[in-house]
């Protein structure tokens, strides 16, 4: 059931993701051809800056449901077992803490500014543009504990998950030192 979760997850958040950048996409292409033909959009700099903003971090959250995060999987691996696995635990520990808390942050700053309205296109709240610091770190724990149990199994058994292709390469070339 969690893997059924974790793909449901991912599948919304890739689809989210993608149309975010299609959005942004479209918005650049359309502000160059405007200030070609000599116009400006007023509004161009402040939804470009946002939308880059939520798909920084609802891509993080599927970052990290796929485990391709920046991380230091050789600097974990090399720590002897059973010191590595607290060593994860205390990693995951302190970054959904982290998260948690910018979550926190994130819902009391959408609450402060609850009133106000973007410069440039003032029937937008500020609050709905800025609500992507808590969901998006309520996503990233929520796509943390996801992906824990087969991070946990994996670097247990030693292997990395930032050096995937070269675990698998290094594999092969095992069996067929083995078989020769």
């Amino acid at each position: 059931m969690l893997d059924t979760v974790r793909r449901f997850f991912e599948g919304v958040l890739e689809n989210f993701v993608i149309f975010l950048m299609v959005i942004l996409t479209a918005v650049v292409v359309v502000a160059v051809i405007y200030r070609l033909i000599g116009s400006s959009l007023a509004w161009y700099d402040e939804v470009a800056a946002i939308l880059l903003a939520w798909i920084t971090y609802y891509g993080s959250a599927l970052a990290v449901l796929r485990r391709r995060h920046i991380g230091f999987d050789s600097v974990l691996l090399s720590i002897r077992m059973p010191l590595r696995m607290w060593a994860v635990a205390l990693a995951e520990a302190i970054t959904a803490g982290f998260f948690v808390l910018l979550a926190w942050a994130g819902y009391t700053v959408m609450t402060i500014l609850g009133g106000m309205s973007l410069v440039s296109i003032t029937w937008v709240p500020v609050s709905f543009t800025q609500s992507v610091i808590p969901i998006g770190a309520t996503l990233f724990v929520i796509c943390q504990v996801l992906s824990l149990p087969e991070y946990w199994r994996k670097t247990a058994r030693g292997v990395s998950l930032e050096h995937a292709e070269i675990e698998e390469e290094v594999e092969t070339e095992m069996k067929k030192a083995g078989n020769a």
